[in-house]
């Protein structure tokens, strides 16, 4: 028999287990009610992403079903412009039967991937847009501020440098695509009676496309730009009968100044975008409604109903048009990242530099014109422009063959010859015009150098992309 001490031992032994495995289970119980709580929960997301989804499908189903059944194929008129449709929107039927008939639209059999270029062409203009409404957020149209302001964007805003290459090279790509797309135009003969009149047209939007690139070049304000247009300027005075007159009005003032600038800008940012706007809808509509011109093996124009026996506008052109445009955007982002434009040092008119370097693909044809075509030979080049313009309305002839339009054969090798040469020429310039040096040296009452606050801490980006340091 065990003593009264060790029952009491035993008692409170017993006592303390019990109470132990009571507080292991309660504890037990609250772990597992946790787990199960955290297990509902987690159970419980992807069932809120379902709803959330859902609910989403459901309202853009809704939103789909209600626009089949309009009426009004207007809403289809956006995708139409921007190329995802090409055919007539028949506004006669519902939204999606219209939008049906629209992609089963058939071109003609001889559209093919050279047809693409007046797409590259528009899409450009389309990322020169966009990228130049970003660089108007933080760019200042003054002297005081308007290189600053550049180097602000280069540096401090985040991908400013890669809006602002992008924007460059888009300018320069899109010379390139013109030239590529109307002289397409011109070898196929695709201007002859009935679409002379888009021909014009297209003429036009090359000479808006120029008026782009040349306003924007000053924008910068750097040495470069700025010295550059003196020098365009000082020829124009040299040009015969108008030429004084032109170069002041181009100029604003009797020299580059800040009302050159504003000028410049107004053009740029203001003018130039709704006449170009106003130019492609001509265009766009013009091409609908005449429709793609024939084949050069052709005589005449095709009959409107030719095209029934052609290849559809969707999957073919449509995916051909995605392709070309992928590779575009993707070769203008590797230009900007890989071969950024340089920033020149602030423009400084009491300061002549002694080279010029160019980062539009224009302004080295234009330096080698100035400097090797005197002002009575650029009335010739001038009037050899002018027969390309107007040729059309004298080429009325139904053949097509390159080699039977010898004078149109003679004009288009004239001005290819030209411009290579002399974009070669003026690409490997670099030194200051005479001229410029002896007119800026001879003035003794030139005005004082334009101040060129910085707008911050803002850091200089190096004025060649040989320097260290430069933005890649």
């Amino acid at each position: 028999m065990p003593c009264g001490s060790c029952l009491r031992v035993l008692s409170s032994y017993t006592i303390c287990a019990v109470t132990w495995s009571q507080v292991s289970r309660r504890r037990r119980s609250r772990d597992t009610e946790c787990s199960s709580a955290k297990g509902s929960s987690t159970l419980r997301r992807p069932i809120v992403v379902r709803k959330a989804l859902s609910a989403v499908g459901s309202a853009l189903s809704q939103t789909w079903q209600a626009i089949k059944a309009s009426t009004d194929a207007s809403v289809l008129a956006p995708a139409r412009f921007l190329g995802f449709l090409y055919g007539p929107i028949d506004r006669s039927l519902r939204v999606d039967q219209a939008l049906k008939k629209s992609l089963k639209y058939r071109l003609a059999p001889h559209v093919g991937w050279r047809h693409s270029l007046g797409g590259i062409t528009y899409l450009l203009f389309v990322i020169l847009v966009a990228t130049g409404v970003m660089l108007v957020f933080y760019y200042r149209p003054s002297p005081e501020a308007a290189h600053a302001s550049v180097q602000h964007i280069v540096s401090d805003v985040a991908f400013g440098w890669l809006v602002r290459d992008v924007h460059a090279w888009s300018a320069n790509l899109i010379v390139i695509a013109l030239i590529l797309h109307m002289g397409r135009v011109f070898v196929e003969a695709s201007y002859k009676p009935p679409r002379e009149t888009n021909w014009l047209i297209g003429v036009l939007l090359m000479v808006v496309v120029l008026l782009f690139g040349a306003s924007g070049y000053l924008l910068p304000w750097d040495q470069w730009s700025y010295w550059l247009v003196t020098e365009v300027t000082h020829a124009m005075e040299g040009l015969p009968l108008f030429g004084a007159t032109l170069a002041d009005v181009v100029r604003g003032d009797e020299v580059v100044s800040g009302a050159t600038l504003s000028l410049f800008f107004a053009l740029h940012v203001v003018l130039l975008p709704w006449v170009a706007a106003a130019l492609l809808v001509y265009h766009f509509t013009l091409v609908r409604r005449r429709g793609i011109a024939p084949p050069m093996s052709a005589t005449g124009d095709t009959p409107r109903d030719a095209a029934a026996t052609g290849v559809p506008f969707f999957p073919n052109q449509l995916l051909r048009s995605l392709i070309v445009s992928s590779l575009m955007i993707a070769v203008v982002i590797t230009l900007a990242a890989f071969f950024p434009r340089p920033v020149g040092d602030p423009a400084d008119i009491s300061t002549v530099p002694d080279t010029l370097m160019t980062t539009w693909l224009l302004a080295d044809v234009a330096r080698a014109l100035i400097r090797y075509v005197g002002p009575w030979l650029f009335v010739v080049l001038l009037i050899v422009l002018g027969g390309l313009v107007v040729l059309p309305l004298f080429d009325r002839r139904p053949t097509r063959q390159l080699r039977d339009r010898r004078i149109a054969l003679v004009l288009g090798a004239l001005f290819f010859l030209i411009f290579a040469s002399a974009w070669y020429v003026g690409r490997h310039m670099r030194d200051t015009p005479p001229s410029i040096e002896v007119a800026t040296g001879s003035d003794a009452s030139a005005p004082a150098p334009i101040p060129n606050e910085p707008l911050g801490p803002t850091p200089i980006r190096p004025a060649s992309p040989e320097d260290d340091g430069a933005i890649p």
